[in-house]
């Protein structure tokens, strides 16, 4: 669905609308999610350890800890001025734990940020959307994208109940399907940038029994994140860093993340990639297209990505803004010292730089400020 051209008649009416914005409703639900039988799972390979203090390690020794929560401030009172040219926030999780650390949230701040994010008005939204320009956003709202990296137990756990596998409620999936619920104006939508095959359970949320996880369980975690809504994403085979290496093995990278991806879901399209550690290869233009000779099922495998996202950067443009690029996508990396606070209230700071998008609720009309 394409979007249009700006009308300043359209300007009365959206004000107005934005003056009976719904009240949010809020009833938890407690009920697990059952899933089907586990089917096979992929061959475990290998996984580098990080050198880059900008991205996250898929394996090694943790960092030390930071601690800490975000900081409730009021959410800004009236109605927001439309500005569907402003920014929007693409958050970055990684590991959901006990404690803050390097890399690392507690399952508390975790639910603190969602919270903060619905009580300032955010919806989250799916890549498809915003590549797309088709989300909905309601009036006086904007965009989030979720996006979680490395595919950790932390963010995926089953457990085995009479005989059946349930989501863990303290897993970063568990406690965001359990928020929507208590919050249906949300919807299950976010990116998860996963590896098929790194090393410490890095390997679609767990193998080996790393964590609790069985092998045999992680195609099927793939596939119950698609059929809920959320979207999959390319981080590599292994979290490799292709800054370091050839043309020939950063195709192979993406090309076997993606034959990953669609081992579990036959015909899926991965249109992002998730840079390991942040580092771009030498051809950057193999970020978006290429492809691998696979010697054992002797055929090419090919891929396609329209968005790259990098580490960090702030809010990310409007796709309705002329200088919106997805091959660059910058995100808003939350971990032990770095609070989501901190670039909301930089959002709504009147002239600033990374003032926020904000819907007009009307499909027709790019509102613009």
């Amino acid at each position: 669905m394409a979007r249009k051209t700006t009308s300043a008649d359209c300007r009365t009416v959206r004000t107005t609308s934005l003056l009976l914005m719904p009240l949010l409703s809020a009833l938890v639900a407690t009920a697990a999610t059952v899933v089907p039988t586990p089917v096979a799972a992929l061959p475990l390979l290998r996984s580098e350890v990080a050198e880059s203090a900008t991205q996250p390690p898929a394996v090694g020794r943790p960092r030390a800890a930071t601690g800490g929560q975000p900081v409730a401030t009021p959410a800004p009172n009236g109605p927001r001025v439309p500005n569907e040219m402003g920014r929007f926030p693409i958050v970055e999780w990684h590991q959901v734990v006990e404690k803050d650390g390097t890399y690392k949230v507690s399952r508390e701040r975790f639910k603190a940020e969602l919270t903060e994010l619905h009580r300032r008005g955010y919806v989250p939204v799916n890549l498809s959307e915003i590549l797309d320009k088709t989300f909905d956003v309601p009036a006086g709202k904007t965009p989030v994208l979720f996006t979680f990296d490395d595919a950790s137990p932390s963010q995926f756990r089953y457990l085995e109940r009479n005989g059946q596998l349930v989501v863990d409620p303290s897993s970063a999936v568990g406690i965001l399907l359990d928020f929507i619920k208590a919050h249906p104006d949300w919807k299950p939508k976010g990116l998860f940038c996963m590896l098929p095959a790194a090393e410490a359970g890095h390997a679609f949320f767990g193998d080996k029994g790393i964590d609790g996880q069985k092998t045999a369980w992680r195609l099927k975690k793939v596939q119950f994140l698609h059929t809920q809504g959320f979207e999959l994403c390319n981080h590599t085979l292994w979290h490799a860093k292709l800054s370091k290496y050839s043309d020939a093995v950063v195709q192979e990278q993406l090309a076997r993340g993606a034959m990953a991806i669609d081992s579990a879901v036959p015909g899926y399209k991965v249109r992002g990639l998730a840079l390991p550690y942040g580092l771009w290869p030498k051809n950057r233009a193999l970020t978006l297209k290429g492809s691998w000779y696979d010697k054992k099922a002797k055929k090419t495998v090919s891929y396609a990505h329209e968005a790259v996202f990098e580490v960090a950067g702030g809010p990310a443009r409007s796709p309705y803004d002329p200088q919106f690029n997805p091959k660059a996508l910058p995100r808003v990396p939350l971990q032990g010292g770095t609070k989501l606070t901190t670039t909301l209230d930089a959002m709504d700071k009147p002239g600033s730089k990374w003032a926020r998008f904000v819907s007009d609720g009307n499909a027709k009309v790019i509102a613009k400020p």
